[in-house]
């Protein structure tokens, strides 16, 4: 297991999570883009966040590794896309040597128990939730906050995960102290946000190529 001094590396040096509110908002990355600046933003206004967590993952295991950038590319992307004070660009998932979500979040809770942690996603990937590791402990793991986007919020609203987990989600007018609220709590924000998708960017990148 690593140290928490192994763990503290790169943008999370300085940091103090004791009794700070933290979005984690992970993936690919593959890149980094407009849309995961808007929802972090959203996120640090509706959720009254501290800061946001980008945790760029080394390979998402639902994902093909076919157009998969490096993973120090990705980070390097991340950091100059994000731009922002409050959003931080972390390996973390690295260190932590974990591969699911749900391993992440606990070990993230063992090393830093004083941060409230808020997951945070998509309405896409919240469709797909059902099919991650261990997906039912994750919302008794940490609050969840689901970001809506464009052509997936009705579907969401229907998915495993959210018909599931119905009786733990609360109003967006409450969203402001999810933080510390003990989980299974989750919130669904139908705002839309920046439609562009890291697959777009990337199939734009090819034809500029050809």
């Amino acid at each position: 297991m690593s140290t928490v001094k192994e763990i503290n590396s790169g943008a999370l040096t300085s940091q103090e999570t004791d009794g700070k509110h933290i979005g984690l908002l992970g993936g690919s990355f593959n890149p980094a883009h407009g849309g995961h600046i808007d929802l972090s933003l959203l996120a640090i206004e509706k959720l009254f966040l501290n800061t946001v967590w980008w945790l760029v993952s080394p390979q998402n295991p639902l994902k093909s590794k076919k157009d998969m950038a490096t993973l120090s590319k990705r980070l390097l992307t991340a950091r100059i896309v994000a731009g922002h004070p409050r959003i931080h660009v972390t390996d973390i998932e690295t260190k932590l040597c974990t591969l699911y979500t749900v391993d992440t979040l606990l070990a993230l809770r063992d090393h830093f128990p004083k941060a409230n942690f808020i997951w945070l996603m998509g309405a896409d990937n919240l469709m797909d939730m059902h099919r991650w590791q261990r997906w039912a402990q994750i919302f008794h793991t940490v609050p969840i906050a689901v970001f809506a986007r464009p052509n997936y919020s009705l579907p969401a609203e229907d998915a495993e995960a959210s018909r599931q987990f119905a009786p733990y989600r609360i109003p967006a007018s409450e969203a402001h102290n999810l933080a510390v609220r003990r989980p299974p709590a989750w919130v669904f924000f139908d705002q839309p946000l920046n439609p562009i998708s890291a697959t777009e960017i990337r199939n734009y990148d090819k034809n500029l190529d050809q």
